[in-house]
């Protein structure tokens, strides 16, 4: 059997330096060799079209059974991702606060943007909106394979929304808490187990 592969998307406006993409690769870091899953941590392409079909290319180049071994872990947008990935690739998906329907959610961000981490400027245009609507998942076709993580809390988007979207899922529901997910570091062994990798 292939060894765990974990593959981390994050969010809008964030970067590989995200907070979560952080503490998730220390904590992989820190396994065993033995135990310790491959983990890929790229920074995604602005264009929604693009960031899927590159991501899409990497695991094809670099990992051979993807339905067997690949977790995605999607964080906000990046869960959206994860989602549209899970389903074309038959591999597993963790989404952190996911974003439902991003295509509305970012119509407010129309225009001029700064990514948080790096500082490089972007524009959000019509035709981002139109590629998030090409990549929608109508529905989940396998529930089993998704672990969903929201807390009440967020800020940004409607915590209902996923667990209506994901359910049959695995879910961990949290009162309060922020977009962000605080306290996401408790939750990575779960994510790793969920991911295949085996404990110590």
């Amino acid at each position: 059997m292939s060894a765990p592969t974990i593959v981390y998307l994050h969010g809008f406006r964030s970067a590989p330096a995200s907070v979560k993409a952080a503490a998730l690769a220390k904590a992989v870091a820190a396994l065993p060799e033995a135990r310790r899953p491959r983990l890929h941590v790229p920074a995604l392409e602005f264009s929604p079209a693009r960031a899927v079909a590159e991501i899409g290319m990497w695991v094809r180049a670099n990992v051979a059974a993807p339905e067997r071994s690949l977790t995605l872990v999607g964080s906000s947008l990046g869960g959206y991702y994860a989602t549209c990935l899970a389903e074309r690739l038959g591999a597993k998906a963790v989404l952190v606060n996911p974003a439902i329907r991003p295509y509305d959610d970012l119509v407010a961000y129309l225009g001029a943007q700064t990514n948080l981490y790096t500082g490089a400027t972007f524009v959000v245009t019509e035709s981002h909106f139109d590629e998030l609507r090409a990549l929608a998942v109508p529905r989940i076709t396998r529930a089993s394979r998704y672990f969903l993580l929201v807390q009440s809390g967020d800020e940004l988007l409607d915590w209902r929304e996923a667990v209506a979207f994901y359910v049959g899922a695995f879910q961990h529901v949290e009162g309060g808490g922020d977009h962000g997910f605080q306290g996401f570091e408790a939750q990575i062994p779960a994510i790793l187990r969920f991911a295949g990798v085996a404990d110590g």
